[in-house]
């Protein structure tokens, strides 16, 4: 397993952010976790990324076990994360390629030896994402698609186990949007892989790859399972307390609610 979630807890003064989940990841399976704002997704990634330590319950990634194992830095060269929270902590006068190279250690800014090996990693790293031409570039002066790819080639400097995808394509056009996800199935594609788990809360941007989804919803899981079983207009109807359609294209999914009208005690679907 890289990922095993027993029963897991979550409180913050008493207050349940999230409440008895249990989900088990696979070595070469890719998730993705959906869920509305507020659903819990970012407190369960953290989790995953030892910033927050479960309340209750069993904890294994990538082989460490939480409260039995030392994780620190031993766990995040297994787990790689590209997410805002990540993005802000960068130095924005690094060029894109000391991004890059800084994921060779986890950390933020170069502050180790870089071999040239490391070098010559880092540029392959960014001709397959298509990012070398801008490698000498500040990251400040970067597009945000520009940037997730510095983001992602970050993430891949240390061969991770476990790729956590945060949101990834949020404030992209959709052009730039497409050639992520691109990117991103080509990454899946490669020989020994990383499990990626990619967390969002627009359906559209579920890849054939990610052929096991998990929606989180209030801090629980409401449903988990084989992304064509839980992306169903009946499933998510229920995950929204609202009547939805789910129509799919070309191996994606898209979203659309049926037509509704508001009562003043409740919500029903409108009869034609």
């Amino acid at each position: 397993m890289v990922i095993h979630m027993k029963n897991i807890h979550l409180k913050n003064e008493e207050k349940h952010i999230l409440n008895d989940i249990t989900w088990d990841v696979e070595k070469g399976q890719h998730w993705a976790v959906y869920g509305v704002n507020g659903a819990g997704k970012t407190a369960l990634l953290n989790m995953l990324n030892a910033a927050y330590f479960p309340s209750e319950g069993e904890l294994e990634v990538c082989g460490r076990v939480f409260g039995k194992h030392i994780l620190g830095e031993q766990l995040r060269r297994k787990v790689a994360v590209v997410s805002a929270g990540i993005q802000q902590k960068l130095h924005e006068d690094d060029n894109s390629f000391e991004i890059v190279l800084s994921g060779t250690f986890a950390s933020i800014g170069l502050y180790e030896k870089v071999t040239d090996a490391m070098r010559e990693r880092a540029k392959e790293i960014m001709h397959e994402l298509g990012s070398l031409a801008y490698a000498n570039r500040p990251y400040s002066e970067l597009s945000q698609g520009e940037k997730q790819r510095a983001l992602l080639g970050r993430a891949l400097m240390g061969e991770p186990e476990l790729l956590i995808l945060d949101e990834p394509a949020t404030s992209l056009d959709f052009l730039a949007r497409e050639q992520l996800l691109e990117t991103i199935e080509k990454i899946a594609q490669k020989e020994n892989a990383p499990t990626i788990i990619y967390v969002t809360h627009h359906v559209e941007e579920i890849l054939p790859l990610f052929q096991q989804t998990l929606l989180l919803k209030k801090g629980k899981i409401f449903k988990q399972g084989p992304t064509k079983d839980m992306l169903t207009s009946p499933v998510m109807s229920a995950f929204f307390d609202l009547p939805v359609s789910v129509a799919w294209l070309n191996g994606r999914p898209t979203l659309s609610k049926e037509n509704f009208i508001f009562s003043e005690n409740s919500l029903t679907s409108e009869v034609e």
